[in-house]
């Protein structure tokens, strides 16, 4: 089973980082903290002790050698003495001393509480000759005795404070030892965190930089023209999203060119197909016919308009080879076109044309009306019984150009129509005039590439006829690219 790449981001990778190295840092801290800590409450219990057992060392060899004395002479009753509580509270003081001190300087402590037990039964010797009116002379040794014991007990008491204080002077060399090795554990650490530091950085750095690198190649690859390239997908998050979309900007890049490259087949094959449509031969068979029966028939004048209509009609259509020409061209077009039409269909046709002359310096696509025009009177007025009107009318609004063909033929079903703006919709170019509107559908294909928009010809058809109308910008010849031709 292939192992799942673990998902990053550059916001957790110098989280982690920056977590690592306070990690790092702040341990050292914490363990000279606490051993700080510790030796300075070592220090403090141990000062405490030698305090309490120093506090004692009067007791033991001024006051209970004394209260001894004053009972054996007389000065102070046995019983108002309380000497026995005062040397029960040294013995309890030394015990609770003796549990808190080391296994070092016990010793001096134990001998001390035993030696007080001691002292305690001289006492109970003075009280017992006391009681048995003993002479003073035997109180007086028992208290030279109990003098020489206190001594003792004092000495064992300096012997626990000197081995404190010995105790503690080592403690207070271990803590600088502590803190000199402690010190240099954290400037290691420091030294350490810092190399570990830049290799972080470093690989952090070099695994968010790749992926940025391999996207810059990617996109500029894309740049030059190479739409078949992707970019892997990246670990890092941040750059997930961005590598996925530039990929789907290639996808749509590549679908706009492919969908590019096959409107410019569709509009060569529509263009070539309205050429060829102006290139009728059977027009122009019938229309030399025309021109020769007029003649034969002496009819000057109507040869001279026939002949003068069709030369300005394929000067026109063709405009050595520009694709925008002036309205004032392009009316002159559909005008020879409709009279040499009107020749031959003179009992069924009959025009309009209303566009006015000062729309005459603005251009527009070649061949865009006479297809309607013709599309009219083939596939509207021909085919219906007593023919009717071609009406085209060109009106300006705003920045835009407005134009119609109506005519008063025999109309389309709702079938028909829908069947021709599904061909209008799909925008392929027929190749065939085989079931009519082929002039349409090219029409509307040119307007819809050569003017960038998605609306190409609006068709209204019933009963009483059809209208086929569009709305393209207005453009000067100042305004058309240097790169389309235009024809003066």
């Amino acid at each position: 089973m292939e192992k799942v790449k673990k998902e990053k981001s550059i916001l957790g990778q110098i989280s982690d980082l920056s977590h690592r190295l306070v990690l790092v840092l702040v341990i050292p801290i914490i363990i000279s903290l606490i051993l700080m800590l510790f030796y300075a409450w070592k220090y403090h219990s141990s000062i405490f002790r030698m305090d309490t057992i120093a506090s004692l060392k009067d007791t033991v060899v001024e006051v209970i050698p004394g209260t001894a004395w004053n009972i054996v002479s007389g000065r102070e009753s046995f019983e108002n003495s309380k000497l026995y509580a005062t040397i029960h509270e040294v013995e309890d003081t030394i015990e609770s001393v003796t549990d808190k001190t080391g296994e070092e300087n016990r010793l001096s402590l134990i001998v001390a509480h035993r030696t007080m037990q001691t002292l305690e039964n001289y006492v109970d010797t003075i009280r017992d000759n006391i009681n048995a009116q003993a002479p003073v002379v035997e109180s007086e040794a028992v208290v030279s005795e109990i003098r020489d014991v206190a001594s003792l007990v004092d000495s064992m008491l300096n012997e626990y404070i000197a081995g404190e204080i010995r105790s503690t002077a080592h403690m207070s060399i271990s803590m600088g030892i502590v803190i000199i090795v402690t010190a240099v554990a954290e400037l290691v650490i420091v030294i350490v965190a810092w190399i570990f530091r830049n290799r972080s950085v470093k690989r952090t750095a070099l695994s968010v930089r790749q992926p940025i690198e391999r996207l810059e190649e990617a996109a500029e690859r894309i740049a030059e023209g190479s739409l078949d390239e992707r970019i892997a997908d990246t670990d890092i998050s941040e750059l997930r999203n961005l590598t996925a979309q530039v990929n789907i900007m290639a996808d749509r890049l590549k679908s706009m060119m492919d969908k590019s490259t096959q409107d410019a087949r569709n509009l060569r094959k529509a263009e070539l197909r309205t050429l060829q449509a102006q290139i009728n031969p059977h027009f122009l068979y019938n229309t030399l016919d025309a021109i020769v029966w007029k003649a034969e028939a002496g009819n000057k004048e109507e040869v001279i308009q026939l002949t003068d209509a069709l030369s300005n009609f394929f000067r026109i259509s063709l405009s050595s080879g520009a694709d925008w020409i002036p309205i004032s061209q392009e009316k002159k077009h559909i005008e020879g076109y409709l009279r040499i039409q009107q020749t031959r269909y003179r009992d069924i046709m009959k025009y309009e044309i209303d566009i006015p002359d000062e729309l005459g310096d603005v251009y527009i696509l070649k061949l865009l009306l006479q297809p309607l025009v013709e599309n009219a009177l083939y596939h509207g007025l021909k085919i219906k019984r007593g023919g009717g009107i071609i009406s085209v009318t060109g009106r300006r609004e705003g920045d835009e150009l407005v134009f119609s063909v109506k005519d008063t033929g025999l109309g389309m079903t709702a079938d028909q129509l829908k069947e021709l703006n599904e061909r209008m919709k799909n925008g392929q170019p027929s190749v065939s005039e085989g079931g009519g509107g082929f002039g349409l559908v090219n029409v509307n294909l040119r307007i819809r590439l050569y003017y960038n928009q998605t609306e190409g010809l609006k068709i209204e058809s019933s009963e009483n006829g059809t209208t086929v109308s569009f709305r393209v910008p207005c453009r000067s010849r100042e305004e058309i690219s240097e790169n389309e031709s235009v024809s003066g």
